[in-house]
């Protein structure tokens, strides 16, 4: 996208770009990056950066420009703002990015937006906003609702805020609301966590996603703990969590689908579950991956160097590759058991022409006479149990 006259952003086909990677006729997910944040939580290991003004209205040129460089590229039924902190956008950034993908698209007049939102950043007036930019489902990053473990993770808001943000949602007419919450933080007991789980059951969001803390070998969190003398509880504390959390959220009339996500009836996450049903999305800016047409490739991570490729008319794909019909094989085979149905073994058998038990079940048998996998006529699914041992299992068809 050129600076024209007035100063107007004018759209040109980048040399190489994401154009040239999408061909054939499919429902998409469009993932859009947004690097920035407020403040750096002390645990997380995704690709972001501190807020900056200046650079984030050079970003948000070149990501409208990537967007901009794939005319009619293929029909699309959801949209969703990753970070980072999507919600440091004003509700006009938004709504630009939105008419950009639909100019570049065909998204369904129905397709599920969804714009991830830090409690502390909710206003009405925001909120407002976002609903009137075509947003449809907010994702807020709660990760628990006890000030104490908010605190020892960095977060900027506290339960109070998180509850008011909710409830200025539920006010704004969102009807689409997804909370994550965060289990086995540093020194929580497991009343702790189900103090945490019962206020969500009681404020009734739509989707939940339940993740266990990990700690990647550079976190400030780990120094933290160090310093306070805190540590995360023993696995089997973990496993504890995992199952009541999911145990009160069933009894709440929520349903599990996938490893870490819970909804109510109609309130999956049609984005994500592309990820996990060998669909196909598009990502746009620093660092998104994309995977369509048996074609995986990802753009570079640097926000800076994102800027100067696409403002310099430069493809920001640092890789793309063409998937073996065995890579296909098997990412359909780690990412289908993370969902709680499984897979379906004679729909695999024949895309593919492999018939998964002859081919593993030597290496599969264990793990359904120790119940982590159930095999259940022509499905194959991890157990409640399995769910916690699931990397063991993917390592089967590596």
């Amino acid at each position: 996208m050129d600076r024209g006259q007035g100063g107007r952003l004018v759209a040109r086909r980048l040399d190489g770009a994401g154009a040239s990677l999408l061909a054939a006729p499919t429902v998409l997910g469009l993932y859009l990056h947004i690097p920035f944040c407020d403040a750096i939580c002390n645990y997380c290991n995704f690709n972001r950066g501190l807020f900056e003004a200046g650079l984030k209205r050079r970003y948000l040129d070149a990501l409208s420009l990537e967007i901009a460089s794939c005319e009619d590229a293929g029909r699309v039924d959801s949209v969703f703002f990753g970070g980072g902190t999507p919600s440091v956008l004003a509700p006009a950034e938004v709504s630009g990015l939105i008419a950009r993908c639909r100019s570049s698209f065909d998204v369904d007049p129905a397709a599920e937006i969804t714009l991830e939102m830090n409690p502390e950043t909710a206003s009405r007036e925001r909120l407002d906003g976002y609903r009137a930019a075509g947003v449809t489902r907010l994702s807020l990053g709660v990760q628990s609702f006890r000030d104490e473990e908010l605190r020892r993770l960095g977060r900027l808001h506290t339960a109070d805020r998180a509850i008011e943000a909710f409830g200025l949602a539920r006010a704004a007419g969102f009807d689409d609301i997804s909370i994550d919450l965060m289990a086995w933080l540093p020194a929580q007991t497991v009343p702790h966590w189900i103090e945490s789980v019962e206020t969500l059951v009681d404020l009734g969001p739509d989707h939940a996603s339940l993740y266990l803390l990990e700690l990647y070998p550079n976190a400030p969190l780990k120094e933290e703990m160090a310093r306070g003398g805190w540590s995360q509880a023993p696995d089997d504390t973990a496993a504890e969590m995992y199952h009541a959390g999911l145990d009160r959220l069933g009894a709440a009339g929520y349903r599990q689908y996938e490893i870490s996500n819970v909804a109510r009836p109609g309130r999956r996450s049609r984005h994500n579950l592309k990820y996990w049903s060998d669909g196909a999305w598009v990502g746009f800016g620093c660092g998104a991956h994309s995977t369509r047409d048996g074609r995986r490739w990802h753009n570079v991570s640097e926000t800076g160097r994102y800027i100067d490729r696409v403002s310099g008319g430069t493809s920001p794909v640092a890789s793309c590759r063409t998937l073996s019909a065995e890579e296909r094989l098997t990412d359909m085979l780690f990412l289908g058991l993370h969902l709680s149905e499984g897979i379906d073994l004679t729909a695999i058998e024949r895309r593919y022409a492999v018939n998964v038990w002859a081919r593993w079940g030597c290496e599969l048998a264990p793990f359904v006479e120790g119940g982590v996998l159930a095999r259940e006529g022509n499905r194959l699914r991890l157990t409640r149990d399995g769910m916690l041992l699931a990397n063991e299992v993917m390592r089967v068809f590596v």
